[in-house]
């Protein structure tokens, strides 16, 4: 079952006549998965990719290795490409793409622990960014971020039209 804010969100953008698509690498398409979890909600989605290894990144999205080498594959500045390519490969009035650590073994350091997340969204041409920190184990700071980018994206869409 999704979180309320899920819902929420979902609903809103439902009542507002858009479609959203998302770009995962940290949340491993668990944001598609609650949104499509909302009753009546499917014809919202365009869509998810999930951009796990470092090539899909580079590869598919376009990101310039020397971006992901300066700052790392989990960082404002890839998140933000992300979102911003995302838009190309599946247009929607809302464009999210979320990286982060959710679980050790990536780019943590003392000043971005375990349990950081970032999330870059634009809707319609309205860009917004947010770096979060949670705690708990990987599956509890995924949902948290989950729950944080519905609540996000509820406030921005305050005065979409």
């Amino acid at each position: 079952m999704p979180a309320p804010s899920v819902i929420a969100c979902c609903i809103k953008i439902l009542e507002k006549d858009l479609k959203i698509s998302f770009a995962e690498s940290a949340s491993t398409g668990r944001l598609i998965y609650d949104f499509t979890s909302v009753p009546n909600c499917g014809n919202i989605i365009k869509g998810s990719i999930v951009c796990y290894d470092r090539s899909v990144k580079e590869e598919l999205f376009k990101i310039p290795a020397e971006v992901i080498d300066e700052h790392s594959a989990e960082s404002t500045e890839v998140t933000q490409l992300l979102a911003e390519n995302l838009r190309n490969l599946l247009p929607a009035d809302i464009v999210v793409a979320v990286t982060g650590l959710a679980s050790p073994g990536g780019s943590e350091t003392p000043e971005k622990p375990v349990g950081t997340m970032f999330v870059h969204g634009i809707i319609k041409d309205k860009p917004w960014s947010r770096r979060f920190f949670f705690e708990g184990s990987p599956d509890d700071i995924v949902a948290q971020t989950i729950n944080a980018t519905a609540l996000t994206l509820l406030d921005e869409l305050k005065d979409v039209e």
